[in-house]
């Protein structure tokens, strides 16, 4: 008689490990998101709109005026998203790091179809990253991801900051004498000294917080940090909506460990 009820015995099976749709069906208003994910019909419309980006922002509004995300303090980093790797020639490359798309491409719509001409190489602590990057803006309490920004992997981490940090925070801390904890950095003939060692060490106890976001996103979503898509829209949409699902999850969990109550 089993064969006839193996349905509800599967089901029975996957509810004793709790799976993650059924967590936040508990917490999770789903309705706040209807709106903007109707008006894009189709799937490439999710990008065109910056439909994830709408989520993201409509979930922190919401945060922000419930109290669960204070602004006490802010966290900004960034990470590699790694992308296939491609394998052009020389000529294309160099044509490709002037910001150009190389004539064999424009010959071939089929094979331009299949490369990245918006990601770059870079090299890290000795490791090799092809791709772009996802500098966040985050809650230094909640660790919630409250704004974020993707770029190729070429520019620096400072260079994407104005896009993460709001310039009236920057403004309103200088007007009241408190100071930005931004690590400070190092230049060529002009190395940190001693005492901006130490103060850079005391500033890496919070940091470190900013580091669990992207370890939950590799080692909890399935390495999300590895993509399969190519181009800056496609990564674009993909990465936002990434880091609007670790919001949703960490916020589970801050209802689950009742460090938060449910809105």
């Amino acid at each position: 008689m089993r064969k006839l009820f193996d349905y509800e015995y599967q089901l029975e099976s996957i509810n004793q490990y709790q799976p993650p749709l059924q967590k936040l069906d508990k917490v999770i208003n789903w309705e706040m998101f209807r709106a903007p994910i109707e008006e894009a019909l189709y799937k490439e419309q999710l990008k065109e709109k910056k439909v994830p980006k709408q989520l993201l922002d409509l979930s922190t509004q919401k945060l922000i005026s419930k109290g669960v995300v204070a602004k006490e303090g802010s966290m900004v980093d960034a990470s590699f998203v790694d992308v296939p790797k491609q394998r052009n020639s020389r000529e294309d490359n160099r044509s490709i790091k002037e910001g150009n798309i190389p004539e064999s491409f424009k010959e071939n719509p089929a094979k331009l179809a299949q490369k990245d001409t918006d990601a770059r190489w870079m090299t890290k602590n000795g490791e090799r990253h092809f791709g772009y990057k996802d500098p966040i803006n985050a809650d230094v309490k909640t660790k919630l991801i409250t704004t974020y920004s993707v770029s190729s992997t070429a520019p620096y981490d400072s260079s994407e900051l104005e896009n993460v940090i709001s310039k009236k925070i920057e403004e309103s801390l200088k007007a009241q004498n408190i100071t930005s904890h931004v690590h400070e950095k190092g230049y060529r003939n002009h190395p940190l000294d001693e005492q901006q060692k130490i103060t850079n060490k005391m500033k890496s106890k919070i940091r470190v917080r900013v580091e669990h976001i992207f370890g939950y996103m590799t080692n909890s979503m399935n390495d999300a940090l590895h993509m399969c898509s190519i181009g800056i829209e496609r990564i674009e949409s993909n990465i936002g909506f990434m880091n609007l699902t670790y919001n949703l999850f960490r916020y589970e969990q801050l209802v689950r460990l009742k460090k938060i109550q449910m809105l």
